[in-house]
């Protein structure tokens, strides 16, 4: 069904995959997950993968956990996540690979108290309703900031949530706080009962990846490289277009504009081969929540990294 390829070449500049682009036969669909955010919503809205003849067919999710649930599953071929959820996925024996890394500050990710919230420091989390979503990156956004305080995740009252019914919990006041990602965190800072306590920008910056099943990348190892040019391809141009580029995210996932700019101008959406740094950050988080007791063994994370075609061990 995914066989027939046809080469195309493409020169992608310093930072991008040095990788041919290939061309698939519309009746063989590529299915990608995304989040209201990042490269993938414009991938999809600019209709990239078009003159690449991939076809493709576009599920949404509202966090990490659930896509990777989908990709280890074979119900989803690609996808985009943080860097929390694959660690889960791969302690739980997923047939997954890491294929494209996204190193990020941090400043796109927060704890939220609200405005007349005692809450003044991180130390001031113990004991409290914490919401997040369990396996997310803002999962290990919250254990970074905790132990930055020296706090341990067993000092605060985790309220595991996905984002919606997070919003809603935080802002009826049923939780304390709220750990949470663009455009979500965008969102809620825009409203004035909202107060940010801190961002993941010093405690804890991370990576974003592109993730894929395993099956998949090994049967169509240049569909993956195909996918990669044409984030980057985006990528090019949100660097030059930012406030189309709010225009372009916010006509995709509905996020009010106002909200979109915010979230935009703090986004990543370049992708890059997963190398030596990606991996040593990526390790020391799964190395952290095995010390945790968060997952039951260690992990080796190098070991589910794909490897582009062309592309060599010394080359990482």
């Amino acid at each position: 069904m995914r066989s027939n390829l046809t080469r195309r070449s493409a020169a992608l500049g310093a930072s991008a995959f040095l990788l041919p682009r290939l061309g698939r036969t519309a009746s063989s669909t590529v299915r990608i997950g995304y989040q209201k955010n990042g490269a993938l919503v414009l991938v999809r809205k600019q209709d990239r993968l078009r003159r690449l003849n991939v076809a493709a067919e576009w599920v949404e999710f509202n966090s990490g956990p659930p896509m990777l649930e989908a990709l280890a599953a074979g119900a989803v071929d690609f996808g985009a996540v943080g860097d929390t959820p694959p660690i889960f996925a791969q302690a739980a024996g997923a047939a997954l690979l890491y294929v494209g890394g996204q190193p990020i500050t941090g400043a796109n990710e927060a704890i939220l108290v609200t405005k007349d919230s005692p809450i003044q420091s991180v130390s001031d989390l113990r004991g409290r309703r914490l919401a997040f979503t369990k396996g997310s990156s803002a999962h290990a956004m919250v254990v970074n900031i905790l132990a930055a305080a020296g706090m341990k995740p067993s000092e605060i009252q985790p309220v595991y949530l996905q984002p919606p019914d997070a919003g809603a919990a935080f802002r009826t006041g049923a939780v304390d706080a709220w750990g949470i990602w663009d455009p979500f965190y965008a969102i809620a800072q825009m409203e004035p009962t909202t107060r940010v306590l801190t961002t993941a920008e010093n405690a804890a910056p991370s990576n974003s990846f592109f993730m894929a099943n395993r099956r998949f990348v090994e049967q169509q190892p240049e569909t993956v490289s195909s996918l990669l040019s044409a984030i980057n391809e985006a990528a090019r141009w949100a660097r030059t277009n930012p406030e189309e580029l709010a225009q372009t995210l916010a006509a995709v996932t509905g996020v009010p504009l106002a909200a979109q700019r915010v979230a935009a101008q703090r986004g990543v959406y370049a992708v890059q081969p997963i190398n030596d740094a990606i991996i040593k950050r990526q390790q020391a988080i799964a190395d952290l929540f095995t010390a945790l007791r968060i997952i039951p063994a260690k992990l080796d994370i190098r070991a589910i990294v794909w490897m582009p075609p062309g592309r060599n061990a010394g080359a990482l």
